[in-house]
This record gives structure tokens, sequence and C-alpha cells, in this order.
């Protein structure tokens, strides 16, 4: 009998990909595109989306591939420019994934609200209390083991697939063709009065869907994180290219279905999560029931694999010297224990903060989104710098075009959350400079200029907090 060979399998990684990036954002993300966008720009948005993704998606294949003795964006970033932006790309890493689990958490606890109507906003006290029981119970699943946690979200992305799928075709169904034409280009204002199409109002619609869907595809680095524990690192490769393919087509058809069914209006004003809201008005409670289980056992899959993804950043920096040791060290169940005990905590502090905040889900997929832009620009200069060095411009281009992406879309959609970013990355000074001392050497005269400016930028961002010119939503 042929003996099973160790590590995540092709299907494993795939279903990493989609469960991390399929979460809450395809359940909400036609209310959040409809409240600023009619079907035409939106639709330019998602072409524009789609170029920029896969150039970063093209970028993970061919690094995989290219720089085979590498694993992961920390590497990619501290080899092509240093320690110093290693940490910046781990750090980053690390922190926009434990601040997604808190839109997971928000969104999941507004599904419950279907069935218990205190939960409905999302940030309750029941709300919070529930969600952190959940978190802590994720943590100590993969603490237990990060080989079986990957196996549980096999099946937990089947069974979060099959809905998604049953929607598609009840939207199919369901569509009207008039109704999604009917405003197809028109400026839509906040006032929600339809004026007649102009260059300027096509662009502030797709500028504004740009974070909307640059949210939704936040996890596609799943395999690449997790190349150390594949069965090949081939297959790192493969399941990417497949989960971003499979991640656009669902991501498009769901977002964009419901502007054929419902009128921007009032697709603008559904509740969260909207797909259980659209799902209600065409098949009644039981629809909308069927919806909400459908999202709970959806985000339970993306929480976990966001539960794991995050400690695979913090032990790759350990191992590289950007953390401490302290942060690397494994269990008996060769599990991260120390960074998954730190990373629970900040959740579980972030998680309370959310009981004073009205627009939770917002600010955290906002923030989450910004901080892993930092990530995903070093990938893509990586990706450039490995194709000038071969002289290559096939090399060069897909980087090149993700780094364009990135940089233009967060300058236009989010630049104020890549400014709160640097709080916490101030933060994470103190752990890189106890690194650099563990590991005998001092800080390079560029890393301190970099962190002197990191720092200035950060008291700049409190100080407009408290001032108000900053706002936390």
């Amino acid at each position: 009998m042929k003996q099973k060979q160790p590590g995540v399998s092709l299907v494993g990684l795939i279903m990493l990909v989609i469960s991390a990036a399929i979460g809450a954002g395809i359940y909400n993300a036609s209310a959040q595109l409809a409240a600023v966008s009619t079907p035409g720009p939106a639709l330019v948005a998602w072409l524009i989306v789609g170029i920029g993704i896969f150039g970063l998606t093209w970028s993970f294949k061919s690094l995989n591939e290219t720089q085979p003795e590498l694993n992961g964006m920390v590497e990619y970033a501290q080899t092509g420019f240093g320690n110093f932006a290693g940490f910046l790309s781990g750090w980053g890493y690390w922190l926009s994934s434990w601040v997604g689990s808190v839109a997971f958490a928000t969104m999941m606890m507004s599904a419950i609200g279907y069935f218990i109507p205190s939960f409905r906003s999302g940030n309750s006290l029941g709300a919070v209390l529930t969600a952190s029981a959940i978190s802590w119970a994720l943590t100590l699943l993969v603490i237990n083991g990060i080989e079986l946690a990957t196996s549980i979200n096999v099946i937990i992305t089947i069974l979060k697939l099959i809905p998604l799928v049953a929607f598609i075709l009840l939207g199919i169904v369901m569509f009207k063709a008039g109704v999604f034409t009917a405003h197809f280009w028109a400026n839509f204002t906040t006032n929600f009065r339809y004026y007649p199409a102009t260059a300027s109002g096509i662009f502030t619609q797709i500028k504004g869907c740009i974070i909307t869907m640059m949210w939704v595809f936040v996890g596609i680095e799943g395999a690449t994180m997790m190349t150390d524990r594949a069965r090949k690192r081939s297959d790192a490769s493969k399941a990417t290219i497949i989960g971003f393919l499979a991640l656009l087509t669902l991501n498009v058809v769901i977002s964009m279905l419901p502007y054929g069914y419902l009128t921007q209006a009032q697709l603008a004003h559904v509740s969260n999560p909207a797909l259980t809201y659209v799902v209600q008005d065409m098949m009644g409670p039981v629809g909308g029931a069927l919806v909400s289980i459908s999202l709970i056992i959806t985000i339970t899959g993306a929480w976990l694999s966001w539960t794991m993804l995050p400690v695979e950043a913090t032990t790759q920096m350990a191992e590289k010297g950007l953390l401490p040791h302290w942060f690397g060290v494994m269990n008996r169940k060769n599990s991260p224990a120390h960074s998954l005990w730190m990373t629970q905590i900040l959740l579980q502090l972030f998680l309370i903060s959310l009981l004073f905040s009205t627009q939770a889900y917002n600010f955290a997929i906002s923030l989450c989104t910004a901080a892993i832009v930092v990530c995903y620009s070093l990938v893509a200069a990586f990706q450039v710098q490995v194709g000038w060095h071969r002289h290559s411009v096939s090399l060069m281009l897909p980087g090149l075009v993700a780094f364009v992406f990135e940089i233009t879309g967060i300058v236009l959609a989010g630049v104020q959350y890549l400014w709160l970013c640097t709080i916490a990355y101030v933060l994470g000074f103190v752990f890189y400079i106890r690194a650099v001392h563990e590991q005998g050497r001092r800080l390079t005269r560029r890393e301190m200029i970099l962190m002197s400016l990191i720092t200035l930028a950060a008291i700049a961002a409190v100080a407009a907090v408290i001032t108000g010119r900053l706002a936390l939503s």
C-alpha cells in the first residue's frame, strides 16, 4: 500500500486560497458596489481589478518557479530589498490577516442576526462575546495542528461553494435585463438620483468600487504562504492560478447578478449581509435563512484560513531573523503556539473595540486591504527586479502591472488607512529591534531613517485621529 506523502495536497492548497478569499466580502459586495456605482462602471472596475490581480497572481507563480529557494512574501521582500523590507512585508501581512478576521467576525454576527435580531448590528455585546468564543475555538484548533486544520478547511470550502453556485443559478433565472440596463452608466449620487453619464462621473464610480473589489481578493496568496507545508512545491503555483480564476468568476457573477433583479437604489439600501436579503426577496424567509446558514459556514472556513496564515508569516520572519526567536517556537503539533496566542490576544482586544464602532466592518476591510497592499507591492517590485536582472520583459510585465495597480488602487481608494497602518508598524519596530540584537548586528543607517519617517507618520496619524481629521470609519 502506497504511503501517503506528508504535507498539504494540491486540493488542500486550492481550497485554502478559495476559502481565505471567499468570506464576508462576496456576500456583501453587491450592496457595497451599488452604493457607489451603476452596473457599467462596476464592470469596468472589475476588469481593471481582474487585470491587476492577475498580474499579482502570475508574479506569485513566476517567483515560485524562478526562485524555488524562497518561500512566500516575506522572503521575496527580504531577498529583493533587504531585511527591513522583509519585516515590512511580514508585519503588514500579519496585521492584515488578523484585522481581516475582525471583518469576518462582524459579518458572521450579522448573519446570525437573521435569527437573533440583537446580533444584526454585528457589534452588540452578545455578538462580540460570541465572536470572541469562536475566535478562541479556531485558535485552539490550529494550535492542535495546521495540517489537521487544512483538512477540515477542505470540507468547509466545499460546503460553502454549493450555496454560492445555487445562488448563481437562481440569479440567472430571476435576472431581468431591463433592470440591469436601466441606468447602466448614469452617475449615481448619494441622494439616490441618477444623472447623465459623464467621464468624471464614471471615473468616480469606478474609484468607489476599487477598495471593495481589492478586499475580496485578499487571501489569494494563501498557497504561496503555505509553500513550506505543501506536498509538492509546484502545487503552490497551480493552486494560486486555479484559485484566482475561480475567485474572479464567482465574485464578478455574484456581485453583478443582483443588479438585474433589484434597482440600484433598492440594492444600495439592502441590509448586511446583502446576499441574504436579496435571496429573501427572491424566495421568502426560507431563502434568507439558507443563505444566512451558508454565510456562517463560509466565514467559519475563511476565519479558519486566516487563523493559520498570519502565523505562517511570523514563523517565517522568526526563521529569517526579522522577529525574535520566540515567535517561531513550535509546539509538539508543529504549530507556532506563541504567535497564535499573541495574535489571538490582539484580535480579542480589537473585537472588544467593536462595541464602540458604528462602521466596524467597513473599517476592518479597509485597514486590512491597506496593510496587504504593502506586501503585494513588494512582491510585484521583486518580480520586476527578477525580470530586470534576467533581461526578460515577459518576467517584468506581470510585476509591473501588479505594482501599478496596487499603488494606484490604494492611493485612489484608501490612502488614509495606509496612514493608520503606520501606527501598527511602529509597535512592530520593538520586536524588529529585538530580533536585530538577537542576530548580533546593528540597525543600518537606512533602517534607522525609514523607521524615523514611519514613526513621524504614525505620530501624525495619531494626532489626526485625536483631532478628528482622520476618521476611524
